[in-house]
């Protein structure tokens, strides 16, 4: 994936810049607080775009697609 369409998916989420690290530019979901290093490279491979997009994805929507636990 290109880095360029990682940022834009991440801020489409709601998330915000921090800060530009050495090597990685940090963003944050102000509505959950959780933090993700998004590396400068230009591609960056799928699985660990993913990964930060799941990180940074609200976990109220997570939980709805997420079948209840039962006991039975």
């Amino acid at each position: 994936m290109k880095r360029i369409d990682l940022v834009r998916a991440i801020e489409a989420l709601g998330c915000v810049l921090v800060r530009h690290g050495g090597r990685h530019d940090w963003y944050r979901n102000p509505q959950t607080g959780v933090s993700q290093p998004v590396p400068r490279h230009r591609e960056i491979k799928e699985p660990l775009a993913r990964h930060i997009l799941r990180m940074l994805a609200n976990p109220a929507n997570d939980a709805a697609e997420e079948p209840a636990a039962t006991d039975d």
